[in-house]
């Protein structure tokens, strides 16, 4: 005779989708496979381990194809399946193949990266810390509880502030990751006291809980719940590099590992800009009066402080294409927050979601291609100055009209049309939510950027000073830039399978 315990226990045991969570886990466990490896693997088959990490990577994004057939959601609590841990729908998949993507064009980049510089970054220990981050990073977009997405948020961002730093010897790679971890730290720690005042005040941390339960509130929370939606908004706000809180950008893309800097680049920003839509949008659409106004400032004010930072380079005479890079990176953050700010005042939030996802596909694929080019340069040209760019087209043209081709996406200029199209959804999105100031300003920035994106532009093609130089290229290299080639190309051809493919399905 079984007793009233067993069944009680039986219903706690969870069942896990696996197949839902495959994306994720096995970037993890290619991770804990490498880091293994390394021990026994021999001085000069180190490489061994870079390919088995571009090749898990790849698996792993291949691993979204089985749940594009319907959502799936597990971690789910006990007698209401609808409220889960983990929810692999098409939002989710859309910036999991974002993360993952990048993180394998990083993976190409780095290769090459790990050969030219063996002495000074250790390969097991890189490959690791990569395959760590990008395990969180996937992680995050499909995360449905506030304890998840912060867990999510920490996995993806401590090994990058390790990644940042690795270099042996390196005064500016230290430099830049510890200037990368007190901000994310201070992040943390802003978010995780906003968390707990929501917590305290609807005593749950499921989003769609949250979202429910905030609308009522007792009258002597309602101060507790305002200020816990605060200080979650600024802690995002610094994981996504909106100004004021983006002073750390410059320094540690400088200061990275040119691969590193290309990751942090797109798939900390699709950590970042993730995470915030979950939390607004989902957890507290009551709360549009509070974050609409807000980040719709904070767009405005991140695109033209990262716009005039990248202008004000030219002044430099020497100055860095990665800098460059990072300013820009700055301003295309605040281009990302203008349709969720849009969400606040729109009556089809999806839509205005759906548009922030497809410009940060776009960016995600140029912006690397971009970074691939600057690998390239940087092979010979250590500073790797803009400067060292004139007349790129008469040693490597291919690599010179692509570069271009990259550049022009971001400036949103033809025969970028990807560029263009995205930078109008975005435009749109404004618009048709009333913010028609908003829009005015990234009219602005819009010619402001073309300033510098142009100039560079057109330095590929002057005249070289002295013999040109001939860039050998590696086969990884080469596959990284075909890749984002082939990608931005064939997007600028029918663009609006991006919209289709972002049609996020997150309400």
């Amino acid at each position: 005779m079984s007793s009233p315990a067993q069944p009680l226990a039986a219903s706690l045991v969870q069942s896990v989708d696996w197949l839902a969570i495959a994306p994720p886990t096995l970037a993890a466990v290619i991770g804990l496979v490498v880091l293994v490896a390394d021990l026994f693997v021999a001085e000069h088959r180190k490489a061994l381990l870079g390919w088995t990490s571009v090749a898990g990577l790849a698996a792993a994004t291949l691993m979204l194809l089985p749940l594009l057939d319907g959502d799936r959601s597990t971690f789910c609590l006990t007698g209401d399946a609808a409220v889960c841990s983990y929810t692999a729908d098409r939002f989710t998949l859309v910036i999991q193949f974002l993360v993952l993507g990048g993180a394998l064009l990083a993976a190409l980049l780095s290769v090459t990266a790990l050969k030219d510089a063996r002495k000074s970054l250790p390969e097991g220990e890189y490959w690791f810390l990569l395959l760590s981050s990008a395990a969180g990073a996937a992680l995050l977009p499909a995360s449905r509880d506030l304890a998840t997405l912060i867990v999510a948020l920490e996995v993806a961002s401590l090994p990058a502030f390790a990644l940042v730093g690795l270099r042996y010897g390196d005064r500016r790679s230290s430099e830049a990751a510890l200037k990368f971890f007190l901000s994310s730290v201070t992040a943390t720690a802003v978010s995780l006291m906003g968390i707990s005042f929501l917590y305290a005040s609807t005593g749950t941390l499921y989003l769609t809980q949250i979202a429910d339960r905030i609308q009522n509130v007792d009258g002597q929370l309602h101060t507790l719940a305002q200020t816990g939606v605060v200080l979650t908004l600024v802690g995002f706000a610094f994981k996504t590099a909106a100004v004021p809180f983006h002073f750390w950008v410059p320094d540690t893309y400088v200061g990275a590992p040119l691969p590193i800097a290309a990751y942090l680049s797109v798939i900390g920003k699709a950590v970042g800009f993730s995470g915030l839509i979950l939390v607004t949008v989902v957890a507290l659409p009551s709360y549009a009066d509070v974050w609409g106004p807000a980040l719709a400032a904070l767009a405005a004010l991140t695109m033209t402080v990262g716009n005039v930072g990248a202008l004000r380079q030219q002044a430099t005479r020497a100055y860095s294409a990665v800098r460059l890079l990072a300013w820009s990176s700055v301003g295309q953050a605040g281009y990302l927050l203008v349709p969720i700010a849009a969400a606040a005042y729109s009556g089809d939030a999806e839509k205005s979601i759906g548009s922030t996802v497809a410009y940060a596909l776009m960016y995600g694929a140029v912006n690397l291609g971009a970074f691939a080019v600057a690998a390239l340069v940087g092979r010979t040209k250590i500073l790797n100055r803009v400067a060292d760019y004139r007349g790129l087209y008469a040693s490597s043209p291919l690599s010179a009209l692509l570069l271009a081709f990259f550049l022009l996406c971001l400036a949103g200029l033809p025969p970028g049309i990807i560029g263009l199209f995205a930078k109008v959804t975005v435009f749109s999105a404004a618009v048709d939510a009333g913010l028609g100031w908003l829009a005015v300003v990234m009219a602005v920035n819009v010619v402001i950027a073309l300033f510098y994106y142009l100039q560079w532009t057109a330095l590929l093609f002057r005249a070289p000073e002295g013999e040109p130089e001939k860039h050998r290229v590696p086969a990884p290299l080469t596959a990284a830039i075909a890749l984002t080639g082939v990608l931005g190309i064939a997007l600028s051809g029918a663009p609006q399978l991006v919209l289709r493919f972002t049609d996020t399905g997150l309400f």
